[in-house]
């Protein structure tokens, strides 16, 4: 990923946290020298100082053949906002886009056996919605069974870490103000998230 100095994101939690807060990824392989993408819900963990992410993939999702010893990359995005040039106090400027991205590369493994395939499903159902880990719960053994063996679990252990934040930090200060000014009472929450996040970056 393409990134200036001044757009840097190194601050490792602050990017773990982004992770775990859009943690609806993309993840990317190639078979035969073309790229297959999909799109998963993941989990972050630390490890030993080593980064950790974790999902699985529907059972007849030919991906999961594509990942294992090899390299793979799994991108975390969101929130963005158009800029307009209205921002900026000279007119002799054009519009751009401000967004944080986050692109992690890195080995994984397949998960094996069922019960290493039970932890990965409730570790995902309390992470995404503990309320329903009760009646999880009550399930019948063999209901649960039954989704384990629709599914192909894995890891991948981040090698590459790689993080952006383009927040404007290349404009003034009172072009920032006025940027911040103009998405934080918008109704796209994209917009205000990002208001939010050069909020952040001024303290």
């Amino acid at each position: 990923m393409y990134i200036p100095s001044f757009n840097k994101l190194e601050d490792k939690q602050e990017v773990i946290s982004f992770m775990k807060r859009y943690s609806f990824g993309t993840i990317i392989t190639a078979a035969n020298n073309f790229p297959v993408a999909n799109h998963l819900p993941f989990l972050i963990e630390e490890r030993d100082d080593k980064i950790i992410i974790s999902s699985h993939f529907a059972k007849a999702n030919s991906q999961a053949l594509d990942i294992v010893d090899k390299d793979v990359l799994v991108i975390f995005t969101e929130p963005h906002a158009y800029i307009s040039p209205k921002n900026y106090e000279k007119e002799t400027n054009v519009p751009t886009w401000n967004y944080l991205a986050v692109h992690t590369y890195g080995k994984a493994i397949l998960l094996e056996g069922e019960q290493a395939h039970m932890e990965l499903l409730e570790r995902t159902i309390n992470t995404f919605e503990d309320s329903y880990f009760q009646q999880w719960q009550a399930l019948s053994p063999e209901y649960k069974s039954k989704m384990i063996k629709g599914i192909t679990g894995f890891e991948i252990t981040v090698t590459d870490l790689q993080a952006k934040s383009k927040l404007s930090q290349n404009r003034t200060a009172k072009e920032r103000d006025n940027i911040i000014n103009t998405l934080k009472t918008s109704s796209n929450t994209n917009e205000s998230d990002i208001a939010a996040y050069m909020i952040s970056q001024k303290q």
